[in-house]
């Protein structure tokens, strides 16, 4: 069995290339948070969703 000479660097890009592959991750993931979030407030707004009562501005059922 021959051992590979520990090369420093390598890890170094290796660390660098993951760390760059979770932050795109963690920001594709916003994006579709926050792309997710405004289209449920436009359907909430517009009353557009089948399961949704009607606009904000009717009053509550209880009211």
């Amino acid at each position: 069995m021959i051992e590979q000479p520990y090369n420093a660097a390598r890890e170094r890009e290796e660390i660098v290339s993951r760390v760059a592959s979770f932050k795109a991750t963690q920001e594709k993931f916003e994006r579709e948070r926050e792309e997710y979030f405004v289209t449920t407030l436009q359907n909430a707004r517009s009353g557009s969703e089948p399961h949704i009562r009607g606009t904000l501005e009717d009053p509550p059922f209880w009211s």
